[in-house]
């Protein structure tokens, strides 16, 4: 598993990681990019430290929305990136490629809307 940050100049620390169950105490605030899919089973751990916002992979949504059903149960923006645009688990490919396709209502509330590549997501959410 990976986890490193990304220079991306926002003024918050963006965090990726292969998969959200290596975030910890000591990232909450953070922007994260995680590989992991958006289902319940990630959520349960995303839930778990209050972020700046989160990026998922859609993982191509899947039977009843599987690839994105935990995005509602975050109180962060949280949001997920087309496969189609980002492969699965990489979350650098999701940074340098990934196209919105699903977001959350506090992603929602904070101008976010499915089209928008996940920098300028990111950008908006760092108040930039």
């Amino acid at each position: 598993m990976a986890r490193r940050i990304l220079p991306a100049d926002l003024g918050v620390t963006v965090l990726l990681v292969d998969s959200i169950t290596e975030i910890n105490g000591d990232d909450a605030g953070c922007l994260v990019i995680s590989g992991s899919h958006g289902g319940r089973s990630a959520a349960r751990y995303a839930a778990a430290v209050v972020l700046a916002g989160c990026v998922f992979n859609d993982a191509g949504t899947g039977k009843d929305d599987a690839g994105i059903a935990g995005l509602a149960a975050l109180a962060y923006p949280a949001l997920a990136c087309s496969h189609r645009s980002a492969r699965i688990g990489d979350p650098q490919d999701a940074w340098d490629n990934g196209i919105v396709s699903a977001v959350n209502a506090a992603a929602q509330a904070a101008g976010l809307r499915s089209g928008m590549t996940v920098q300028a997501a990111f950008r908006q959410l760092a108040g930039g």
